[in-house]
């Protein structure tokens, strides 16, 4: 897929090692903890590089997206999860698609509680 263009970065700091941290990104991100393919619905998996990094992609008729989480080592006992967003929203549907999405704080409020819900799994 080509580049698309930056939406937002969401990040978090994790109370566990990047290995724990990992895990508890796959049980959320996941429909099964142990198959990184199976994203959720409207995705498909573009990388899980364990444990740095898991990218998934896709796309409908308003826009083509990704979603990028990348994890850091903060320490022996810390991790930072960042959570970055791209997508395209060509046409006039596109930019009612992006207002509505992206525009109306939806998205960030989304992206932030994945971000919450696998720091409580770590």
């Amino acid at each position: 897929m080509e580049r698309l263009s930056y939406i937002d970065q969401h990040a978090r700091d994790v109370d566990a090692n990047r290995d724990r941290t990992w895990k508890a990104l796959l049980k959320v991100m996941c429909t099964d903890p142990h198959d990184p393919a199976s994203v959720p619905s409207g995705f498909v998996l573009d990388a899980a590089e364990e444990p740095a990094r898991f990218a998934m992609s896709g796309q409908h008729w308003f826009s083509r997206y990704e979603l990028v989480f990348e994890l850091e080592d903060e320490g022996r006992n810390r991790t930072k999860v960042r959570a970055t967003s791209r997508g395209d929203f060509p046409g006039l549907h596109g930019k009612i698609y992006r207002a509505l999405v992206v525009g109306s704080g939806g998205h960030a409020f989304l992206v932030r509680r994945m971000l919450g819900r696998i720091a409580a799994a770590a």
